[in-house]
């Protein structure tokens, strides 16, 4: 179920949460959440990291409120985990599910 949305924050940043399929092909999705100024420069965080075919097409599925403060507690404000939703499953920096 890909898909996506935003909540923008009263400081008038956006959280951004993404359905992805997983970069690396092994199959299944993931969610990825990405705190920054506007929804253009989510997108260009996640494309900048090599995820090139990255659009926001509405806000059918917006971040929960767990969600935006688990970004917002992340120094980098990039996580991502599997899909869907796995409770018992932590947030995970970036950088584990590119491999750098």
């Amino acid at each position: 179920m890909p898909g996506g949305g935003f909540v923008r924050l009263p400081g008038g940043s956006v959280v951004v949460a993404l359905t992805l399929p997983r970069p690396s092909g092994e199959g299944g999705n993931v969610r990825v959440l990405v705190h920054a100024a506007n929804r253009a420069r989510a997108l260009t965080r996640l494309r900048n990291l090599g995820m090139r075919a990255v659009y926001l097409r509405g806000n059918a599925h917006p971040p929960t409120p767990d969600e935006v403060t688990a970004v917002l507690h992340h120094p980098d404000g990039l996580l991502w985990r599997g899909a869907p939703d796995r409770a018992q499953e932590l947030w995970h920096p970036i950088r584990a599910l590119l491999g750098t």
